[in-house]
């Protein structure tokens, strides 16, 4: 729905109705060291996970706490990894004042989704919500040159596929499916917004950490002999990693 200019003079701006992806930060404590933790730990090796996306800060599970929630530290604490918030969900009568003095809004409600699994005492609840548009396919990142340590590609909202090696320090992360042709020595995270279908294939797997939708696994656990440097695909099975051979 478009705004009409009143009157004859040329319009210079339209309101119009959208429809955004939006990450939802669901927060089990109000304890803002409790949170900076969590999030350090979480975030550690995918710094780059946020690219000052826009967020919702679901407290409803806080709705009851006695303790006013600090919102401005709290935005400055997710800034810091490059989460933009913008409006809360769930909040009290007291808990939204307090939210829109800190200059944020209130988010529309939703329907009720499912209880997140809890992983640390604050759970990053990361599920993108999308708008499907018939025939209109994801888009696929393609790249055909080796990654070095410190490089990152990041492929939004659709699959990534790497045609050359993905060295150790190198990090490759895709909202869908992961796909490296070549020795997986570095980082690579599929399903990055919660997608738990999301799979991670490789012709030689010797990554030093995979993850999909937020479950991971680094070189502190080995790798099983039987896929360790062979073609393989890594897919979630409930809270579990399973890594398959591909067969030929």
């Amino acid at each position: 729905m478009a705004v009409p200019p009143t009157g004859s003079a040329p319009a210079v701006f339209d309101l119009k109705n959208t429809s955004l992806p939006l990450v939802s930060v669901a927060l089990r404590s109000a304890d803002l060291d409790v949170l900076r933790e969590a999030l350090d730990q979480r975030l550690r090796d995918t710094p780059n996970f946020f690219n000052h996306d826009p967020v919702v800060l679901d407290i409803a599970a806080l709705r009851s706490e006695p303790a006013v929630i600090d919102f401005a530290a709290l935005v400055q604490l997710l800034r810091q990894h490059k989460m933009q918030p913008i409006a809360v969900a769930g909040a009290s009568a007291e808990q939204l004042e307090a939210a829109l003095a800190a200059g944020l809004s209130e988010a529309p409600a939703a329907a009720p989704a499912p209880q997140p699994r809890v992983e640390t005492v604050v759970r990053e609840v990361i599920k993108e919500v999308v708008r499907e548009v018939p025939g209109v396919a994801p888009p696929t990142l393609v790249i055909d040159k080796p990654l070095r340590s410190g490089q990152q590609v990041y492929a939004k909202g659709g699959d990534l596929i790497v045609l050359a090696a993905v060295n150790f320090g190198a990090e490759v992360i895709a909202d869908g499916n992961v796909h490296v042709y070549a020795p997986l020595r570095g980082k690579a995270i599929a399903g990055a917004r919660g997608n738990t279908e999301a799979r991670i294939f490789t012709t030689c797997l010797e990554p030093e950490l995979i993850a999909i939708a937020g479950v991971y696994r680094t070189t502190e656990t080995a790798i099983p002999a039987e896929v360790a440097g062979k073609a393989a695909q890594i897919r979630l099975v409930g809270d579990k990693l399973v890594m398959e051979l591909l067969e030929s």
